[in-house]
């Protein structure tokens, strides 16, 4: 029999096929269950558009069979089935869908064909895959409406043959040639039971049709009680209908439940759902889950953010990361859509219009899932915000507050007032028609937090101030700036906008009495603090550290702990309350004896580094001055 050659390009394309386009070997049986699944949706359209077929929907299904001793797949179907015709042109040519010419030839005709019989053999090149692992492919076919059979066959890059043969019933069967072994591949993994049915479960799970396979399993062995032995049965393997294509009214939480643990999302149980349908300029369907929890790697580089992406029930992506913001990476689930542009492999998506449609929807879905889940179950809430509130952080902060609409309205923070976290919102709405700034301060916890000297003035006028405890938190209120045009302020940071009791002239006379022996303590502590001025928001501690400019003091102890040489520096304030017994003793070394004034003044300085939680220069000389002190 004469060997057909493939096409120069046919050719070319072929060999890149088996060598380079697929990054998975296993995706072979994806790709020819899919062209089975093909077949079937087009005796289900033609039956739509022809009385004179019935579609008896339990007389199609698709069948995986092997034989580990002869190294044989074969896949099969009661589809369409192909004429030696269809076969010359749709497997002689490589790159040329008779799925695609199918689709496009009848689009137009009934608007049933998108609703119910989708084609997703783009590129015809799907089939190809199958010589990753196989020395021979061999293809059957018989197609509808006629009597006669036909065999195609091909060793790879060769060509190919087509001859008539007998074949009893429609439909088509792939036999599979498995190749053998290599020192870098081991082939024998496609010729046993539970990889092929895991394969199907993979990316198959959700084809339409019953995807049948030969099993192995146990029964107690007949007249005892203990003993059990093998048996064969011919199961369905594939779960068919997708939870995403069932009506929403006829699902349960706890449909939605075991399929977010069948699906390995979690172990945890997800704390909201979200079941899309959109129909429009994209058409997808998606369910995506709220987790309660952190996977144990979430804030690492190990974790990798993404929802599995269907292409009518097919599996295409594992993690199709671009359907995710950053800042929603925690978001689990699926989307599948009929609408994606593929690339030539089916495995990566272009990146197109259709694809950004989506991501954007359903970043808002998840979004308006959130602000619900705050309104309506706010101890929920409080729970996922203590495990990814700090994503909600980082994506204010990470894209220079480009997503401040879409998250500043999720942020919470421990308030002083309430004694739990607050949200933005429901501080602006306690503030004092005299405040002029929201509040915060920063610190390692909200224990270390409550001591802080810079918070008393603040407390003193009763406003309420929120409490930064994560890392990212300083960061991202910086990012901001303002909310509701009320603007951030630290209370360790210049003005705080709070009015004195005392006159103006109070306060420069003041100023003016002091200011040599300020500018001597200044001088003592030369280049260590920026400057040195009386504390207005000081009440009863005789010292702290403020800050000018845009880097805080927790900023600097974020930035100083990271790799690096650079170790930026706070603009440090040297604050004393002029009102506190301590500042008397000042006053009285500052005029009688000035190295009592130096011993005083680095015994004050350090205290206010320990205070922030900073390292002292020189510990053993700081517990020296104390021991002066006491002697």
């Amino acid at each position: 029999m004469a060997v057909k050659q493939f096409k120069a390009e046919s050719k070319r394309l072929l060999e890149l096929m088996i060598n380079s386009i697929y990054t998975h070997k296993e995706i072979f049986l994806r790709e020819l269950i899919s062209n089975s699944s093909d077949a079937i949706d087009k005796i289900y359209y033609k039956a739509l558009t022809d009385p004179a077929l019935t579609f008896d929907k339990e007389a199609y299904y698709i069948k995986v069979e092997f034989d580990k001793e002869k190294r044989v797949i074969k896949v099969s179907d009661t589809g369409i089935g192909m004429t030696k015709q269809e076969l010359e042109d749709n497997l002689g040519i490589i790159a040329k869908s008779g799925s695609l010419a199918f689709k496009k030839e009848n689009e137009t005709k009934d608007s049933e064909m998108k609703n119910g019989s989708e084609i997703i053999g783009q590129f015809g090149v799907g089939f190809y895959s199958a010589f990753m692992v196989s020395e021979v492919v061999t293809v059957i076919s018989r197609a509808l409406g006629s009597d006669e059979g036909y065999k195609w066959e091909s060793k790879g890059t060769e060509g190919y043959t087509i001859e008539s043969c007998t074949k009893d019933s429609v439909g088509t069967e792939v036999i599979l040639k498995i190749k053998e072994n290599t020192a870098d591949e081991n082939y024998d993994e496609f010729l046993e039971e539970y990889r092929l049915k895991e394969i199907i479960k993979k990316y198959s799970d959700f084809i339409r049709y019953p995807i049948k396979m030969k099993i192995t399993t146990t029964k107690l062995k007949e007249g005892s009680e203990k003993e059990y032995e093998e048996y064969i049965e011919e199961q369905v393997v594939n779960s068919m209908v997708p939870i995403w294509k069932k009506n929403k009214n006829e699902l349960s939480k706890e449909d939605y439940d075991n399929f977010y643990s069948d699906r390995r999302y979690g172990f945890d149980k997800p704390l909201r759902h979200v079941h899309i349908s959109a129909e429009g300029t994209v058409s997808y369907k998606a369910v995506l889950f709220i987790p309660e929890k952190t996977p144990f790697d979430f804030y690492t580089r190990e974790y990798e953010k993404g929802l599995e992406l269907y292409a009518n029930g097919v599996l295409i992506m594992n993690k199709c990361a671009d359907l995710l913001p950053d800042y929603f990476s925690f978001v689990k689930g699926m989307v599948d859509s009929e609408d994606l542009s593929l690339n030539i492999s089916r495995e990566m998506l272009q990146h197109d219009r259709q694809l950004k449609l989506i991501a954007k929807n359903i970043k808002t879905k998840i979004k308006n899932e959130l602000e619900d889940l705050l309104e309506k179950e706010r101890e929920q809430y409080e729970k996922f915000y203590q495990s990814f509130g700090r994503q909600l952080k980082y994506g204010i902060y990470s894209d220079f507050g480009v997503n401040r609409e879409t998250l500043q309205d999720l942020l919470m923070f421990y308030s002083s007032l309430e004694k739990k976290p607050v949200t933005l919102k429901e501080y602006i709405s306690r503030m004092p028609e005299e405040q002029k700034y929201i509040y915060y301060a920063a610190g390692e916890s909200i224990e270390r937090i409550e001591k802080m000297p810079q918070t008393e003035g603040v407390l003193d006028k009763g406003y309420e101030i929120l409490f930064l405890t994560d890392d990212v938190d300083e960061f991202a209120i910086k990012t901001l700036r303002e909310y509701q045009e009320k603007e951030f302020k630290s209370v360790a940071g210049g003005d705080l906008g709070i009015e004195e009791s005392e006159t103006e002239d109070d306060a420069a006379e003041e100023k003016q009495e002091n200011q040599e022996l300020f500018a001597e303590i200044k001088s003592l502590l030369a280049d260590k603090v920026k400057d040195v001025r009386a504390s207005k928001r000081l009440k009863t501690h005789p010292v702290c550290l403020a800050t000018e400019g845009e880097l805080s003091i927790e900023m600097e102890k974020i930035l100083s702990s990271l790799p690096g040489e650079q170790k930026p520096k706070a603009d440090k304030i040297l604050e004393i309350n002029p009102k506190h017994e301590v500042f008397k003793s000042l006053q009285e070394a500052y005029e009688k004896d000035r190295e009592k004034l130096k011993l005083y003044i680095n015994l004050l300085y350090n205290q206010a580094l320990l205070m922030e939680g900073l390292p002292l220069e020189d510990p053993v000389e700081f517990a020296n001055n104390i021991c002066k002190v006491m002697g």
